[in-house]
């Protein structure tokens, strides 16, 4: 598989995916977007939320609301037909070699890095902040899955110079407490 031209894809079906959020729910004031995958890596879906949205989230849980894109309102919406063909390529390939597991180990790790390089590069043309005007809480996650608390760390300092990526590492600081 070619990376160079999914991570193109996937930056096009991201941009897509964004503006279409701002344009159906930019008055409920966007703060967030991510990019996810499954362990199968099998899929790339994006997911945005917004701050009237959190506004019916009981207080206690309001962090983990916040900043798990599983439960993020808008998930899996926007540029529905790209993202769709994105994972019908991923699947086609995963297809191609499914007796491979140390194919699989790469590939599963080539399409998390290009995920996440993808929101580093939109991130560092500043395209969400021009968009709505705004810096917003950038996250790279995969469902059923937990990172390594360090490589969760990394990626958010990554992609957030802001005050979610310091919210969000004092959030850390308490799991498992």
């Amino acid at each position: 598989m070619d990376f160079e031209t999914l991570k193109q894809q996937i930056e096009k079906a991201a941009k897509k995916a964004f503006l279409e959020m701002y344009e159906k729910h930019g008055a409920e004031n966007i703060y967030s977007f991510a990019l996810y995958s499954d362990e199968g890596a099998m899929t790339v879906c994006p997911s945005s939320n917004t701050v009237e949205t959190l506004k019916e989230i009981d207080e206690d849980d309001a962090v983990y609301y916040k900043y798990e894109p599983a439960e993020w309102t808008y998930e899996m919406e926007g540029a529905d037909q790209d993202f769709n063909e994105i994972c019908t390529h991923l699947r086609t390939e995963l297809d191609q070699h499914e007796e491979d597991d140390e194919w699989f180990q790469q590939f599963q790790a080539k399409l998390y890095t290009s995920c996440i390089e993808v929101l580093e590069k939109l991130k560092n043309e500043n395209f969400f902040k021009n968009t709505i005007g705004k810096d917003i809480f950038l996250i790279f996650t995969v469902s059923d899955y937990e990172f390594e608390k360090q490589d969760l760390k990394d990626i958010i300092i990554r992609l957030n110079d802001n005050e979610y990526k310091s919210e969000y590492l004092e959030w850390m600081e308490t799991w498992g407490n």
